[in-house]
């Protein structure tokens, strides 16, 4: 039988182990982005389900993550903010006019 002074000391010795062990540990810094989100259920046809389940296990990825990632890409997808311009400044001539460019010497 253990005393409990013989407890105590192996408590100790124990305490004072993990200690060193939590001592000599790597400090590990991750930022982790919490999202709020209300649980829904979604009915699907068989095959779809089945194409969602094996597109999942291809790509290691869960169904729900999918499935958020197709409506952010299809639902919540940015609309354009209007044309993209691959020139600096204002236009010289408008669109109508592109082929007068070549009339001058």
């Amino acid at each position: 039988m253990i005393s409990a002074s013989d407890q105590l000391s192996v408590s100790s010795r124990n305490a004072s182990t993990a200690l060193t062990r939590a001592a000599t540990l790597t400090y590990v810094n991750s930022t982790i982005k919490l999202t709020h989100m209300e649980k829904t259920q979604v009915y699907l046809r068989k095959e779809e389900l089945d194409a969602l389940r094996q597109a999942a296990a291809r790509s290691g990825r869960s169904v729900a993550e999918l499935v958020r990632d197709a409506i952010r890409k299809v639902v919540l997808k940015p609309h354009a903010a209007g044309p993209v311009a691959i020139w600096d400044g204002e236009p010289q001539r408008s669109s109508v006019e592109h082929d007068s460019v070549h009339d001058e010497p």
